[in-house]
């Protein structure tokens, strides 16, 4: 199981990006995929989480209405569009998987086993 998360940047107030997560070692629909965070000095957060099957999603307060998370089961990919980003998102974003996890609910980093290197985004003028 491998995953490598790529697309962060330096991005202004208010503006847009998404990052990918490109996944293989397993079918990406039968796992769920989470979404994580990491500010400096703070713990890892959960920003959304994709169900393993249906692919049901559940959104941070935080970022609800402003990221959205999807997943092409065809290319082994997992995106998150991140808008009208603020400052306070600014952190190395993981993606990580589990096989036994059904992703549904908050996201909890002790229910993944398989993360990936991360990315760092940056919100600043």
């Amino acid at each position: 199981v491998q995953l490598q998360a790529s697309g962060g940047g330096l991005v202004q107030p208010g503006g847009s990006l998404r990052l990918s997560c490109a996944a293989s070692g397993f079918t990406l629909d039968s796992y769920a995929i989470g979404w994580f965070r990491q500010a400096p000095g703070k713990e890892r957060e959960g920003v959304v989480c994709i169900s393993s099957g249906d692919g049901s999603t559940y959104y941070a307060g935080s970022v609800k209405g402003r990221f959205t998370a999807s997943r092409d089961n065809a290319k082994n990919m997992v995106y998150l569009q991140m808008n009208s980003l603020k400052p306070e998102d600014t952190a190395v974003y993981y993606c990580a998987t589990d096989p036994f996890t059904t992703g549904r609910g908050p996201c909890f980093s002790w229910e993944y086993a398989y993360w990936g290197q991360g990315t760092l985004v940056t919100v600043s003028s």
